[in-house]
């Protein structure tokens, strides 16, 4: 299935606590092409698949690969230990892969 190769792969995220919140931090790696086919957000999912958050990429990095963006004031609910983290490419969508982050 080529969309699924055109996929963002995620390899590495991480979780900090900032005030009421949390900071998550994720690193991305994609063949991004340039305007028309690049890596462009990545979401924050609780267990039951509910968005919790999402950072959306507003240009291509071509020669930054990978390369890691966060976002802040992620609210997670209390008592949860992970988060799952899904990436998008402006191509393909969502891809299948997803990436369970857990939390300390």
């Amino acid at each position: 299935m080529p969309a699924l190769a055109d996929a963002p792969e995620i390899v590495g995220a991480k979780a900090h606590r900032s005030g009421m919140g949390w900071k998550i931090s994720v690193t991305l790696l994609h063949g991004d092409e340039g305007w028309d086919h690049f890596a462009d957000g990545w979401e924050v999912l609780d267990a039951a698949g509910d968005r919790l958050g999402i950072r959306e990429l507003m240009h291509p990095h071509v020669d930054e690969q990978p390369f890691t963006r966060s976002l802040s004031s992620v609210m997670i609910p209390d008592g949860a230990n992970k988060v799952i983290i899904r990436a998008r490419c402006s191509k393909s969508g969502w891809g299948a892969d997803e990436y369970i982050l857990y939390l300390d």
